[in-house]
């Protein structure tokens, strides 16, 4: 039997659930249902490893004229960053009953939220007034009967309402792995399911991109090839690092208070060399200081709005290793520990967690279990805007936590069947045992998550990744 219902409130507003509805299952119609065969047909290609369609299932929305079989008014105070148990049942007659709980804000506001969450639809809870003055999200895990609660509607400009003097070390960043690898490819190849422009849309602030140096060396030509590994990243031909570097700037554009972390490597085949590499990203792309951050160093949000951050991942040529007095040219990253479970760059800069060989079913619990410890390690960040000295004179690293993994000769550990167990477990660890200490003590720290580089979100319209990690950062918000 599922436990009672728990709540936990990550926004910085205080609320009060006053309303409990059970509703009766879906009725599903009868005859033939084209929509079984596609699913039969997906579940055939996906156990084969030639798509992927596992996702969170899917849940249809409780029809408009739906009356509940039974409710009752409650006025249970849910306090900000705080978890409240409570009597509800989850279900009363059958499993599959859907429930509606509607929450009152400290003005008067109140917003509903339908459980489970349909999977094609944002999660957002449904304002029950015009122009209401806050909006929150919320993922139901119904396994464990447990709702979270997150001020994460505004994904497209979540950075807006943060202090200009927060470093990014102390973000909770959503991200993606090999971020362009979105088009048709081999399985072992793809990693991502929508493209970086509807990433970047929902709440995406950290991409992972891996690059080839064409031959003959050109250092005339901007021209550059998207891979992973020493693969293309299209079955339909190459695409161009230009169209993304594009892709990006009108984004920052059109969203000035937002900023983009952007990992490059140089991968593929051929002699090119990162020395090349760094001479034509100097060349061509690097030229405007009001589109990049590159000096050596972890900037504040304030002094990177509106700017692409360099994490480099590659050597420079002896020229630009004088960049910025000597110091190099952007967020040395360059080396740390081959797949790792918590490794420190020499720069001091970036904390990392890659540990990506994950050869057999057993390796995907360690990873998972990595994961965790590198949130945790990250959430103990002390800046807060009440306390911004608590950081002075020491460096706030980016904490920069991998849940990609595979092993190219098994079907079952390729990009997106290793997402399929990693990122349900990840977002369950964000909304019910985050920065959580033994009995349930809150720790101590803002609860950032760093940056979490994520393979295969978004996939049939499944979020709830990206809005648990962006909803981490309401510790951070000014009041």
């Amino acid at each position: 039997m599922a436990p009672n219902v728990t709540i936990r409130n990550f926004s910085n507003n205080p609320l009060t659930l006053v309303q409990v509805e059970h509703f009766d299952p879906h009725k599903e119609e009868g005859g033939f249902q084209m929509s079984n065969v596609t699913m039969a047909l997906g579940n055939v290609t996906n156990s084969l490893g030639l798509t992927n369609s596992t996702t969170r299932k899917d849940v249809p929305e409780i029809d408009a004229n739906a009356r509940p079989f039974e409710s009752r008014n409650l006025d249970i105070k849910i306090p900000p960053f705080s978890i409240v148990n409570t009597d509800i049942r989850p279900t009363i007659n059958k499993s599959d009953e859907r429930l509606r709980l509607t929450f009152q804000t400290d003005l008067g506001g109140k917003h509903q939220l339908y459980c489970p969450v349909p999977t094609q639809h944002t999660a957002s809870l449904v304002a029950l007034a015009e122009n209401p003055k806050y909006r929150f999200t919320g993922i139901y895990l119904p396994e464990h009967s447990f709702v979270s609660l997150f001020n994460t509607s505004n994904l497209e400009e979540w950075q807006r309402e943060l202090p200009d003097n927060t470093p990014l070390g102390a973000l909770s960043i959503p991200g993606s792995h090999n971020s362009p690898t979105h088009h048709q490819a081999p399985p072992s190849v793809r990693c991502q399911a929508v493209s970086p422009k509807e990433q970047l849309k929902n709440g995406f602030r950290f991409f992972d991109v891996r690059v080839q140096v064409p031959e003959p060396f050109n250092p005339g030509s901007d021209h550059l090839n998207l891979v992973h590994s020493a693969f293309p990243i299209s079955l339909t031909g190459n695409k161009h690092f230009r169209d993304l570097y594009n892709d990006i700037l009108q984004f920052l554009r059109d969203h000035p208070s937002e900023t983009l972390i952007l990992s490059l490597k140089r991968e593929g085949t051929g002699k090119g060399t990162d020395e090349q590499f760094s001479r034509i990203l100097k060349n061509h792309y690097l030229k405007d200081d009001r589109q990049w951050f590159t000096e050596p160093r972890v900037p504040t949000l304030g002094e990177a709005r509106g700017k692409i951050v360099l994490l480099r991942r590659f050597g420079l040529e002896e020229e630009l290793r004088r960049e910025w007095n000597g110091r190099g040219l952007g967020i040395d990253a360059q080396n740390w520990a081959d797949n790792t479970p918590n490794a420190t760059c020499p720069s001091g800069d970036v904390v990392v967690q890659d540990f990506y060989e994950v050869l057999e079913r057993p390796s995907i619990d360690k990873k998972i279990l990595y994961a965790r410890e590198h949130l945790e390690r990250s959430g103990c960040c002390a800046f807060t805007p009440e306390n911004p000295g608590a950081t002075d004179g020491k460096k706030v690293p980016l904490h920069v936590n991998f849940l990609s993994a595979s092993n190219f000769w098994k079907v079952n550990t390729w990009p997106e069947k290793i997402a399929a167990e990693v990122n349900p477990a990840i977002t369950e660890h964000l909304c019910r045992s985050h920065q959580l200490g033994d009995g349930g003590r809150v720790k101590d720290g803002n609860w950032s998550t760093g940056i979490v580089v994520t393979d295969w979100v978004g996939l049939g319209g499944d979020w709830d990744l990206a809005r648990a990690v962006v909803g981490m950062n309401a510790k951070l918000v000014r009041k």
